[in-house]
């Protein structure tokens, strides 16, 4: 069996929600998001994180979790930083871009931490400990070094995925009879509209959903296979720049898998789950979070304080 790791994508801006919403704290105790996403991992036999965060907030992350963690999860955690300036050999910033380039290029941040089949997350999102087990059985299972790469997607039910408080994008899948994911397609300002599920594709055409629809939730399980592939996307990405919008384009992990599947290089196995997910999009979905957790503590889901 191999050993497995789970990737932590901590460098976005948290525009929408105002702040650095991967840092605040929701837990009876203080706890941040992130307490619980590394508590579920553990639990469910990883055995080492890397947290990818921007070297700016690197104090601040290291007062409100890191010391933390680094003496009670017990697993080796490791942190690395997403960089504006980490661009390929001949490639420059354009003038006047400040915004990240997207989470492709922060799994790419990580490469020399990892040579194991790993979980990427996203730090603001709350995912429940099933897919965490489910996907932990599957990396841990795979084969290395496969001419095709193996990989997982935790497949979440739409409606598990709304928020209450605003639209939001989620990744909707197609998956053929077997469970192996067909596409994954960027979707849009999704909301409810009466008893319909609406968004918009990326050419802003409005499209119908269901809530049974399968959403992707950006956990996802790879193999160090993942890597080159993502390297040659990057520059195919930083090579049309110029026909995208240069300071706000970014290189999407769910946008790059979504060309490897077409091109045939990889397969993607979609591991189901009936979780419920929940998050910080927005300021007003602080308190659907704060209760969400305690209705899960008072059900010994979690204990409190969480790291004892």
């Amino acid at each position: 069996m191999n050993i497995t790791s789970l990737v932590i994508m901590a460098a976005g801006m948290g525009s929408r929600y105002g702040g650095i919403k991967q840092l605040d704290s929701f837990g009876p105790g203080g706890e941040i998001i992130m307490d619980y996403s590394i508590f579920d991992a553990v639990k469910a036999g990883f055995d080492k994180i890397v947290i990818i965060i921007r070297e700016d907030i690197y104090d601040d992350f290291m007062e409100v979790i890191g010391k933390r963690i680094m003496e009670a999860a017990n697993v080796p955690i490791h942190i690395a930083f997403q960089s504006l300036e980490d661009l390929p050999d001949g490639y420059d910033i354009p003038k006047g871009r400040t915004k990240p380039w997207g989470t492709g290029q922060a799994i790419l941040s990580v490469k020399e931490y990892i040579d194991e089949p790993f979980l990427i997350i996203n730090a603001d999102d709350f995912y429940g400990r099933e897919p965490y087990v489910k996907s932990q059985i599957f990396l841990s299972n795979t084969i290395l070094n496969l001419e095709k790469p193996r990989f997982c997607l935790a497949g979440y039910t739409l409606k598990n995925t709304l928020s209450d408080n605003g639209k939001v994008t989620r990744g909707i899948c197609k998956c053929d009879e077997d469970g192996k994911l067909i596409s994954i397609e960027e979707t849009y300002g999704i909301e409810r509209e009466g008893d319909t599920v609406v968004g918009l594709d990326a050419f802003g055409n409005k499209r119908s959903l269901s809530l049974t629809d399968t959403a992707s939730m950006n956990m996802m399980g790879f193999t160090p296979s993942i890597f080159p592939l993502l390297e040659k996307k990057f520059l195919d990405f930083l090579d049309n720049l110029d026909k995208n919008d240069p300071l706000k384009a970014e290189f999407l992990i769910p946008n790059a898998v979504n060309e490897l599947l077409k091109d045939g290089e990889i397969d993607v196995e979609v591991v189901k789950t009936s979780a419920n997910w929940f998050g910080v999009t927005f300021k007003e979905d602080r308190e659907k979070v704060k209760a969400s957790l305690n209705d899960l503590i008072e059900h010994a889901v979690y204990p409190t304080p969480l790291w004892r």
